[in-house]
């Protein structure tokens, strides 16, 4: 017999937890279902393996937007602590800091490259390319081509599995925007030496901390966040504007839900492909791709005490593409006093080599490598641990924009009880506030029973909420309903 509620959440990342957090604050039945037996988070979860806390990908809590920080500290009011923001490239046996201070990278590269810099930096802002398409196109304006091939293209190319050549300009204009070598030039003329680091906050105990407390408030208010929880289908009947929700269970058990509506923060490649009636877009989200990332969290001495939290690898002949030091982002993340634990991140395809390659042979390549950046002596490393992460980053090719304008079209024409949230949800190389933020903007819109906010217009130019000025949609949901 199928259970009701009013909202169905599919996900238990940041993007599902907030959507559920607002509308059980509102009153409203929500449930959330999530396919991890184990953990909530998602993406944002905090991996334990005997007492080490595993961060999946280094979640700084900041930014621009005051209400998604006072949604923290609702969620969490004692368990925030400032971190200061300290983070360095690798690149050729030498350390640069991040983000690039210009003089110093200039120096580290010797004075012939530093010249070809200069040169290709002065050239591309002379010849620059006119409405540029690609990640290569947009890094060669800002930086030139000498340092887009030396600090860029090995990094990007690791992240993605592709040429840079393939990579949307749209990934830059999120990631690195803002920045070109003039910016870097004149921050370094104004730093002093002596200025304070930038920080952020984190959790005592890792980003899964904040989504466990989430997911207890949830329960608190009224609503459920059942884990181990696997969405097989989704039926929409238009005369009825109902939802029926197939699931499979951990334990092999099937559940039915029905809903009025239905939010989703799971990737639309599998969300588009289980609805029915079969929507027209379902050949668009085909041809939606994933990027897949896998830590190895080595456990042992460091060769001297480290005081980053990343480590940016770019040098080619290192297969990690970034190095975690769990240490930095919290003391409680390490049981004792003496230990480290240093996340080494390898980005690949879901059942590529890498990915399919055993935990034994993954760890022995991650010590090889620990020992080749110099971070840990290999003999040093005592224990170690694997954890692979599924769709960690939605793939920005040259047709992924398209692709999403058809799927939006289709659901607002034929499935209007179903929102999407959050980075796989939407396909948007989101950041955790900016999730956070698109399941806030979602609720109000399920609560208010209209499309009261654009949720697709949520970035980081808008300080996340300003996204509610630029709709002029300023007044409280509240007032909107009794309106």
């Amino acid at each position: 017999m199928a259970k009701h509620v009013e909202t169905l959440v599919i996900g238990g990342g940041p993007a599902g937890l907030t959507t559920a957090y607002t509308l059980a604050k509102a009153g409203r039945g929500v449930t959330v279902l999530e396919m991890d037996p184990t953990y909530v988070g998602g993406i944002s979860r905090t991996v334990d393996y005997k007492g080490f806390k595993v961060d999946i990908g280094g979640h700084r809590f900041a930014s621009k937007s005051q209400e998604i920080v006072d949604l923290w500290n609702e969620i969490l009011p004692d368990g925030l602590v400032d971190r200061p923001a300290l983070s360095r490239i690798y690149y050729r046996e030498k350390f640069y800091a991040y983000p690039l201070k210009a003089f110093e990278a200039l120096a580290n590269l010797g004075v012939w490259t530093a010249a070809k810099c200069t040169a290709s930096f002065g050239w591309a802002k002379l010849n620059p390319i006119t409405a540029p398409t690609t990640f290569h196109q947009w890094v060669r304006n800002q930086f030139g081509e000498t340092l887009f091939s030396i600090f860029f293209k090995t990094y990007a190319e690791k992240v993605w599995g592709m040429s840079c050549d393939e990579i949307s300009a749209d990934w830059a204009g999120q990631r690195i925007k803002g920045l070109h070598l003039g910016a870097a030039i004149l921050d370094g003329l104004k730093r002093s030496p002596k200025a304070p680091t930038e920080s952020f906050r984190y959790p005592r105990k890792g980003p899964g901390m904040m989504w466990d407390a989430c997911a207890d408030k949830i329960t608190a208010l009224g609503g459920e966040v059942r884990l181990g929880r696997k969405v097989d289908g989704l039926h929409y009947d238009k005369l009825a504007k109902i939802w029926t929700v197939s699931v499979t269970c951990a334990d092999g058990k099937k559940e039915i839900w029905t809903a009025n509506d239905v939010v989703s923060s799971a990737p639309i490649r599998e969300l588009m492909q289980s609805v029915s009636p079969t929507p027209i877009s379902v050949f668009h989200a085909g041809e939606l791709m994933y990027r897949d990332f896998i830590t190895v969290a080595l456990i042992g001495k460091p060769k001297k005490a480290l005081s980053d939290s990343s480590i940016y690898i770019h040098d080619p002949s290192v297969k990690a593409g970034r190095v975690q030091n769990f240490r930095a982002w919290s003391s409680e993340m390490i049981p004792d006093e003496t230990s480290t634990c240093l996340g080494l991140e390898y980005f690949c395809f879901e059942g590529d080599g890498l990915w399919v390659t055993s935990d034994e042979d993954l760890v022995a390549i991650a010590k090889r490598e620990i020992g080749k950046i110099g971070l840990m002596d290999p003999a040093d490393v005592r224990d170690a641990c694997v954890v692979r992460q599924h769709k960690a980053y939605p793939v920005y090719d040259d047709a992924y924009a398209e692709h999403i304008k058809m799927i939006r079209l289709d659901l607002k024409m034929h499935f209007p009880g179903l929102h999407l949230v959050g980075r796989n949800g939407m396909h948007k190389y989101n950041n955790q506030d900016h999730a956070m933020m698109t399941g806030v903007l979602t609720a109000e819109n399920i609560v208010a029973g209209e499309a009261i906010h654009d949720v697709w217009e949520v970035s980081d130019e808008a300080g996340v909420s300003g996204v509610r000025e630029a709709l002029g949609s300023l007044r409280p949901v509240a007032e909107k309903v009794a309106a």
